[in-house]
């Protein structure tokens, strides 16, 4: 079977590889659709902070049932279905509280341990969850819905809150659907005019920030708040200290800043505002099974497109493209290129039978 491997920063390589053979309490899987993430991006790039080479990425992604024994979830051959990639150790302190998503050994597939972009794959039956009838490109979407909702739930949002994103990718756009979902009036700020205007347009946000510089963005973030002088939640999805510097000057006194994105570049700035701001700072990662059990029932109930996070998936455009087949390794490298007009990539490895 092929799989897709980055050996190297920099390198994507489809190699042949075994087919896995299923153990005791796991399932083997057909893999039908992959999102390429931040993160696997950052892997390509050599910039993700928990990154391993040699890598098989990929933890968004649906799949069908090949072959599955006898168990207590309903899961039977032939379902489409996607899966929690986030193995814990259900030993440390974190697992004992019910805090499986921050646990202190975590592996996320694509990250700390081999992901799913393989033609087939195994998974323990407890992190398979049936798709609903959804079809196989928005069960690959699931995923990074969840990580976004998984963060927006943090902010505790109320109706009216002013809720600025920083990072129009596909886990920022998501976390302003989410914001939205929960009575924001939701902004959301980037370098990349056209993903702004796409995300603004598509999904009824309030409005946009182009971020061209530290002077320019805070007289717009003052501009669009007025008399709250700064935004209510702040939501850092991108990764970078700029951006998280960003969050830190927009929120308003007393407001809620939350940390979804990742990076490995430290920070060097006046933490004395947070104190003098009496900001609620807040870490969000991965997300629960409740998360993914909740937006799956939220798409199929046809409140959300989720299918509208892909641009332009039939464009011959490498600079537009945003779905390609499994033996295109060139994904990778057109996303790091042209990721300025580019929301979500997924890579279409096989239809069901």
């Amino acid at each position: 079977m092929k799989t897709i491997l980055i050996p190297e920063p920099g390198k994507v390589e489809i190699r042949e590889s075994e087919l896995p053979v299923p153990k005791e309490g796991e399932a083997l899987l057909k893999v039908l659709y992959g999102g390429i993430c931040g993160s696997d991006l950052g892997t390509y790039r050599g910039t993700f902070a928990y990154a391993g080479y040699p890598r098989v990425p990929g933890h968004e992604f649906s799949a069908q049932i090949v072959q599955v024994g006898e168990n207590d979830r309903g899961l039977k051959e032939g379902m489409i279905v996607t899966c929690n990639p986030y193995f814990n150790c259900q030993s440390c302190y974190s697992c004992q509280r019910g805090f499986l998503n921050c646990c202190e050994s975590n592996e996320t597939m694509g990250a700390q341990r081999d992901g799913a972009f393989s033609e087939y794959i195994t998974m323990p039956v407890e992190r398979i969850y049936d798709g609903k009838g959804l079809n196989p490109k928005q069960l690959a979407l699931i995923e990074p819905f969840c990580i976004s909702y998984h963060g927006v739930a943090r902010a505790d949002i109320k109706e009216g809150d002013k809720v600025l994103v920083i990072g129009a990718g596909t886990i920022g756009v998501l976390a302003a659907i989410a914001a939205k979902a929960k009575g924001g009036e939701v902004y959301i700020a980037d370098v990349a005019e056209e993903k702004l205007q796409y995300a603004c347009q598509t999904f009824g946000l309030a409005g946009t920030i182009k971020n061209k510089g530290p002077k320019e963005f805070m007289e717009k973030v003052m501009s669009i708040t007025g008399n709250h002088h700064g935004f209510d939640v702040c939501i850092e999805a991108v990764g970078l200290p700029s951006t998280f510097q960003n969050c830190i000057d927009a929120a308003a006194f007393g407001g809620r800043v939350v940390l979804i994105g990742v990076g490995k570049t430290n920070l060097d700035f006046n933490f004395t505002l947070i104190q003098k701001k009496e900001l609620h700072i807040l870490g969000s990662r991965n997300a629960l099974k409740k998360d993914f059990l909740e937006l799956i029932d939220l798409v199929k109930s046809g409140k959300v497109d989720l299918e509208k996070i892909v641009m332009n998936p039939a464009s011959k455009d490498c600079a537009k493209r945003s779905e390609y087949s499994l033996e295109e390794a060139a994904a990778f490298e057109e996303f790091a290129r042209f990721g300025g007009s580019k929301l979500k990539v997924v890579i279409h490895f096989a239809d069901p039978d």
